[in-house]
């Protein structure tokens, strides 16, 4: 069954999303990011190059030639998924095939809309039967 970790109280969900990355790539995990639209990819595309001088983060795009070898694939329009090991989730809505991985991340900023968001997200994996790790970023 799929692991799932919900990291809330995040001020940059992008940001985040890169320091997890970082993390996971530096474990030996292959990660699927899933974004929301066209924008954000490309904006996470460009932020996974420049958001620290320390950490390289090898990626690609999810349709790219080389995504079956590639650690990091990003994506929001994605048709065929190289691996199964983490998938990291920036949209709003749960992604349709997160069973397949055997670890999900999700992360939730401040913003009303995007708690809200994250809480039908939560009672939707929790109402499944999946175990939840919740991480605050931010003390309440």
């Amino acid at each position: 069954m799929t692991e799932i970790d919900f990291y809330s109280g995040c001020d940059d969900k992008l940001h985040t999303a890169c320091r997890l990355v970082a993390k996971a790539v530096r474990q030996g995990l292959k990660i699927m990011i899933y974004t929301t639209d066209a924008a954000m990819t490309a904006q996470l595309d460009k932020l996974l190059w420049t958001f620290s001088p320390t950490d390289f983060i090898p990626h690609c795009r999810a349709d790219g030639k080389l995504a079956e070898v590639t650690p990091v694939v990003l994506g929001h329009m994605v048709a065929t998924l190289p691996h199964d090991d983490v998938l990291l989730n920036l949209d709003v809505d749960n992604p349709l095939f997160f069973s397949r991985f055997r670890r999900l991340v999700e992360i939730t900023g401040v913003t009303a809309e995007d708690v809200q968001a994250a809480r039908k997200r939560y009672r939707f994996y929790r109402d499944r039967g999946y175990e939840i790790r919740h991480h605050k970023l931010r003390p309440e």
